[in-house]
Formats: structure tokens, C-alpha cells, sequence
């Protein structure tokens, strides 16, 4: 048992009325304690619902940051002449609605704007369909690369995935706690403030209950963190709705903060959110709109990526954003960056294997 760890449990452990916040310091350390299992499975457990019960504070956010900055995977920065976009979504998936964000990266990608996601397999409490199971079925074996590999194919094409059980073990490791406890714990939080990216990027926050957005922003300011979007998007995701308005914040390079509403009425996309109707039907969906075929997704896939395009620099404009993610898949520009990706990860696994066999 790690007395260290036993003195900072106690102190959110102790019940509504005597539980004391963790300085950032603190909170650096007990995470340090956890994903170095310096802390014992009691411990860790009885921590985690504590610090649900009791509610992160912004310090403690950043010092859980500063943890995994030091004991994680991060990627030497690319040249770029625009800042990296890193889309943070929610680990344990989607299973309400459709998920765009892969689109969305290739999307990006094509337009010359490099995008970095995060995640990893099917996550309690949820369970619902993670990224990399998306990426697998559109033909990319994105988890068995290694992390410089990760950085080769961020460098080439433009796109990169940090794949937890195989990039960063550690916290891998204290994913069976979440279906323990039965709940989320402030891990959940974090993940979708991380960035493990060490040159200029953008993040991108997705969330569902309002208070996380300021939430978000007090972590980000003490990070020093200036430029970053937060979004009220589907199922906490990145993904912009289109059956209300789209509620977004902007952290601007200058340290203001805007607010921006989106209303799809208002650019003629307004409709109902495309239902999530199992893992085959996405996977024949999303290969349609690779094609370009016209469909609700299809519509959701540019409305997501018309934003993102915008906000990454990519655009000048919402409106020109839309026009050119548009353009990008009709085009077949959008379908050849997937086919470039395929292609590098296989000269990735090939080149692995030539060096398995000398």
C-alpha cells in the first residue's frame, strides 16, 4: 500500500463536508501513483469515485495533464503551415448517433491540414463503437504501429492516431476500473483535453453537460493553452449537431475567448441527426459517401468538415469551408488521401518486417 497515495485519497475521500480539493501538484502525483500502479487496486478504485463524487477542479485537471505529459506518448512536431487540429472525443464511443470524425480527419488531411485523434478499444460504461474500429473498417491498421511510425505517417499524410493499449500502456492499464466502479472517472475528462502533440496545434474539446466547457477552459488556461475549440457536440463528441444549434467555444492565440452559435437552418443543413444503425450500416454508409453519393451522412460529413476546415486555416470562411469539403469528396480527393493512408501503413508494416528479418 502507497502511504503517499493513502494521505491524498483521504483528503477527496473524506464526504461532502470535510473533502479538500488536490493542488495541481497533488493531482500530478496521485495520477503518477496510479499509472505507475504504485498505488494498490483498492486505492486506485476507491480514488476514482471519489474524485467523481466529489468533482475535479480545473487544477486538478491540469496536474492529471502534466502527468500524462511526463509518463505518456507525445509526437515530435511536423512542418505544417497551419497548427495541428487534435479531435478529442469521448473514448468509450458512439452508439446513438453516426460518428463523422474519421470523415472529418480525411477531410483535413486532403485540404493539407494535419488532424491527430486519440482512443482507444470498446470502453465501459458505454461500450459503444470506438474510433479505431471505424479505422479498421476503412481498411487502416492504425494499432499496430508504433509510435515513431505514428509520427512517419503524421509526416506523410498528414493524419495520425495515438492508439492507447499499444502508445500508452499505462493508462491502458486502468481502463478495467471504469467497469468496476461503473462509472466515468475524471480520466474520462481528461482524455478529452489531452494533446500528445508537442509542437502548434489546436484542440479539440467535445462535451455534453455545459459546465465541463468551463471547465475545459480553466484546465487550458493553466496550461498556458490559448488556442482550442470546445463543442456541445453528439454524444460528447467532436461531431457538430445538425438538429440544434451548434454550441461552440474559440480559445483565440491572444487569450480571449469567443462564443460561437451555429444554427444549420441559417446554411440550409438543418435536419435530424443521423441515427447510429449498427457498426455494417456505417461502414456501407461511409464507404458511400467516400463516393460521393448523396445521403444525410454525406450532409453531416460536410457540415463537419466545412467547420473544421475553417478553423484549421484551411478556408477562409464557414461558407467557403463548406464549398471546399464538398468539392473534396466529389472530387475524389477525400477517397485518395484514405487510399494514400492504406498504402503508408502498409510501406510502414512492410518496412517493420524487412527490419524483423535482417
Amino acid at each position: 500500500m502507497s502511504q503517499e497515495f493513502r494521505e491524498l485519497l483521504k483528503k477527496v475521500g473524506s464526504g461532502s463536508h470535510t473533502s479538500k480539493d488536490l493542488s495541481r501538484e497533488e493531482s500530478a502525483l496521485a495520477t503518477r501513483l496510479m499509472l505507475l500502479q504504485e498505488a494498490t487496486p483498492a486505492q486506485i478504485g476507491a480514488f476514482m469515485i471519489s474524485h467523481r463524487i466529489k468533482r475535479p477542479t480545473a487544477a486538478e485537471l491540469a496536474g492529471m495533464l502534466d502527468a500524462y505529459a511526463e509518463l505518456g506518448p507525445t509526437l515530435p512536431a511536423v512542418v505544417s503551415p497551419v497548427p495541428v487540429t487534435v479531435l478529442s472525443c469521448p473514448y468509450d464511443g458512439r452508439s446513438r448517433t453516426a460518428p463523422v470524425t474519421p470523415l472529418t480527419a480525411l477531410i483535413l488531411a486532403a485540404a493539407g491540414a494535419p488532424v491527430l485523434l486519440h482512443g482507444g478499444d470498446r470502453m465501459p460504461t458505454k461500450e459503444g463503437i470506438p474510433l479505431i474500429e471505424i479505422w479498421q473498417a476503412l481498411g487502416l491498421t492504425l494499432e499496430r504501429l508504433e509510435l515513431a511510425q505514428v509520427h512517419t505517417l503524421l509526416e506523410r499524410t498528414g493524419l495520425g492516431f495515438i492508439y492507447l493499449p499499444r502508445h500508452f500502456p499505462a493508462a491502458q492499464a486502468l481502463v478495467p476500473y471504469r467497469e468496476q466502479i461503473g462509472k466515468r472517472p475524471p480520466f474520462a475528462t481528461i482524455e478529452l483535453m489531452w494533446s500528445p502533440y508537442a509542437g502548434a496545434s489546436q484542440t479539440v474539446t467535445g462535451y455534453v453537460h455545459p459546465p465541463t466547457e468551463g471547465l475545459a477552459q480553466q484546465t487550458f488556461e493553466l496550461q498556458g493553452l490559448q488556442r482550442f475549440i470546445t463543442v456541445k457536440g453528439l454524444e460528447g463528441s467532436c461531431d457538430l449537431p445538425r438538429s440544434r444549434t451548434a454550441i461552440i467555444g474559440l480559445g483565440q492565440p491572444d487569450g480571449s475567448f469567443e462564443r460561437l452559435l451555429l444554427h444549420p437552418r441559417d446554411y440550409g443543413f438543418a435536419a435530424e441527426d443521423v441515427p447510429f444503425e449498427g457498426d455494417e450500416w456505417l461502414h456501407r454508409s461511409m464507404a458511400s459517401v467516400l463516393q460521393g453519393e448523396p445521403s444525410e451522412l454525406m450532409r453531416s460529413t460536410v457540415w463537419n468538415g466545412g467547420f473544421y476546415l475553417w478553423r484549421s486555416g484551411a478556408s477562409e470562411t464557414f461558407e467557403a469551408g463548406l464549398v471546399l469539403a464538398t468539392s473534396l469528396i466529389q472530387q475524389g480527393q477525400v477517397q485518395a488521401k484514405l487510399d494514400q493512408l492504406r498504402q503508408a501503413v502498409l510501406d510502414l508494416a512492410l518496412a517493420t518486417s524487412s527490419v524483423g528479418l535482417s
